[in-house]
C-alpha cells in the first residue's frame, strides 16, 4: 500500500503552484515590504506563509461540515471553484492585477493582511484545497495534498526569502511572462474543474 498518491499530489501542487504563484508574489512582496529591513522582510516572508498555510488548513479539515451545512454539493463546489479561478487566470493573463502599495500605517502587519491572506492564502487556493481534500479517499491521498500544500508553501517562502535575487534575476519582463504562463495553466485547470463538475451533475441525474 502506498503511502502516497503520487499522481494527486503532482496535480494538487501543480494547481496550487499556479494559483498562489511563488515568482508572481516577488514584486508585490518587495512593495509591501519596501521600507523593512532585510531581517524584518526575513521575519515578514516566515509569517505571511505561516498565516497563509494555517488558513487553508482551516478551511481544508473544516470545509466539508461547512457545505454540509449549507446544503452544498461537492460538484456545485467544483464549478464555483473553476469560475473563481477562470477570474483570476483572465487578471493574470491581461494583467488586471493590481500591485499593492505600501501600507502608510506602520502599526499594520503586512504580513498578515494583507500578504498572508487574501493575497497567498486567496478564495482561489482555499477552493482548491477543499475541492482535493474532500474529493480525497483515505489517509494516502489527505496526505498527498498535505505534502502538496506543504511543498508550495516552502517554495512561497523561498520565492519571499531570495525576493531581491529573484527580482534581479527575472527583471521586470520575465515576472510578466511567468504571469502570463501561470495564467494559462491556472484558466486551463479552471476550465477542467468546471467541465468534471457538469459531468457529476450529469452523471447523479441520471
Amino acid at each position: 500500500m502506498d503511502v502516497l498518491d503520487w499522481q494527486l499530489l503532482i496535480s494538487a501542487f501543480v494547481t496550487l503552484f499556479v494559483i498562489m504563484d511563488p515568482p508572481g508574489t516577488v514584486p508585490i512582496f518587495l512593495a509591501l515590504t519596501s521600507a523593512m529591513t532585510r531581517q524584518q522582510r526575513k521575519r515578514a516572508a516566515r509569517q505571511a506563509v505561516l498565516v497563509a498555510f494555517a488558513v487553508i488548513v482551516v478551511f481544508a479539515v473544516f470545509g466539508q461540515e461547512l457545505l454540509n451545512y449549507l446544503n452544498v454539493s461537492l460538484p456545485a463546489l467544483q464549478a464555483s471553484g473553476g469560475l473563481l479561478l477562470l477570474l483570476v487566470a483572465m487578471e493574470l493573463l491581461t494583467g488586471k492585477m493590481e500591485d499593492p502599495e505600501p501600507s502608510p500605517n506602520k502599526s499594520v502587519n503586512v504580513a498578515l493582511v494583507p500578504l498572508g491572506t487574501p493575497l497567498l492564502a486567496g478564495p482561489g487556493a482555499i477552493v482548491a484545497t477543499m475541492v482535493f481534500v474532500t474529493g480525497a479517499e483515505g489517509p494516502a491521498q489527505w496526505a498527498s495534498v498535505g505534502v502538496a500544500l506543504v511543498a508550495v508553501c516552502i517554495m512561497l517562502w523561498l520565492s519571499m526569502r531570495f525576493a531581491g535575487a529573484i527580482s534581479r534575476i527575472l527583471k521586470e519582463s520575465g515576472t510578466i511572462l511567468v504571469s502570463r504562463i501561470a495564467g494559462l495553466l491556472l484558466a486551463a485547470i479552471a476550465v477542467q474543474m468546471i467541465a468534471d463538475a457538469v459531468l457529476a451533475f450529469v452523471a447523479s441525474a441520471g
